[in-house]
C-alpha cells in the first residue's frame, strides 16, 4: 500500500533523513519507532509533503507522492493525526469532524460511537476540551476523511492513563476492522502486542526492521532505551 524507499530529507542545509525506507501493506499496522529526535516525525512529514523529501521514492498504491502537494496526498487516501493534535480551536467538536468529511464508512455517528466523549461534547469549542479529548477529536477528524491509510504520530503522548486506555482501545478496534495504520508511539506495552511489524530509526537511518516478537530486550535497550 505505502512504500518508501531511500528518502533523504533536509531542513535547510541540515540533513534529517539518510535513506529511510519502510512499507505498509493493506490491513497492516506498522510501528515506526526510535528515541526522540531520530527522524520519525520527519519521515511522516515527508510522506505528507509537509517537509518534502529531496531524494528517494514515496509511493501509495503505486502512485508517486513525492512531488505532490500535501492536499493532493490527503485526497489520495492518507489520513494524518499529527503530533500536537492541531484541532481547529475556533470550531466546535462537530464542526471539526464535519469540515473534513468525505464519503465512506466513517460517518459522524460512527466516530461518535468510537469516542462517546465527542458525542457528549459535540457543541463545545475544541479549545475548551482536555488534551485527551482533543486527541480523540484529532483521530476522529482523520477518520472522517475515510482514509485507506491512517497515520498516527504520538497518539497517546502525555495523556492521563484513563484517556490513554480509551484511545488504545479505539486503535485496537481500528486494527480489528482491517484499517491500515502507520503509528508512532513510545508505549511499547500497548503497541507491540497489536503491531504487525516494526521499523526503528536512529539518527535518521533505518537500524532495524522486523516483527515485534523479534524485538528482544537487547534491541530495546540499544535503540529505544532512555
Amino acid at each position: 500500500m505505502l512504500k518508501i524507499a531511500d528518502i533523504e530529507t533536509f531542513y535547510g542545509p541540515s540533513q534529517a533523513l539518510f535513506g529511510v525506507s519502510l512499507e505498509v501493506k493493506a490491513g497492516e499496522m506498522v510501528a515506526l519507532m526510535g528515541r526522540n529526535g531520530m527522524g520519525k516525525t520527519t519521515t511522516i512529514r515527508s510522506i505528507f509533503g509537509l517537509t518534502p523529501a529531496a531524494r528517494g521514492d514515496i509511493e501509495f498504491e503505486s502512485h508517486d507522492l513525492r512531488r505532490l502537494p500535501a492536499y493532493r496526498i490527503a485526497k489520495a487516501g492518507l489520513g494524518l493525526v499529527p503530533e500536537g493534535r492541531r484541532c481547529f480551536a475556533n470550531l466546535t467538536v462537530r464542526e471539526n469532524l464535519l469540515v473534513t468529511a468525505r464519503p465512506g464508512d466513517w460517518t459522524l455517528e460512527r466516530v461518535e460511537g468510537l469516542f462517546p466523549r465527542l458525542a457528549e461534547r459535540h457543541q463545545q469549542m475544541a479549545s475548551t476540551l482536555s488534551g485527551g479529548e482533543q486527541q480523540m477529536l484529532a483521530i476522529g477528524r482523520a477518520l472522517m476523511t475515510n482514509p485507506r491509510l491512517l497515520v498516527l504520530d504520538e497518539a497517546t503522548e502525555g495523556l492521563a492513563p484513563v484517556i490513554r486506555k480509551e484511545i488504545w482501545q479505539a486503535i485496537r478496534v481500528l486494527k480489528q476492522e482491517g484499517q491500515s495504520i502507520l503509528i508512532v508511539d513510545k508505549s511499547l506495552s500497548e503497541l507491540l502486542p497489536i503491531a504487525d511489524r516494526c521499523t526503528i530509526l536512529e539518527k535518521g537511518r533505518n537500524v532495524w526492521d522486523g516483527t515485534p516478537d523479534l524485538l528482544d530486550d537487547t534491541l530495546r535497550d540499544r535503540y529505544l532505551g532512555v
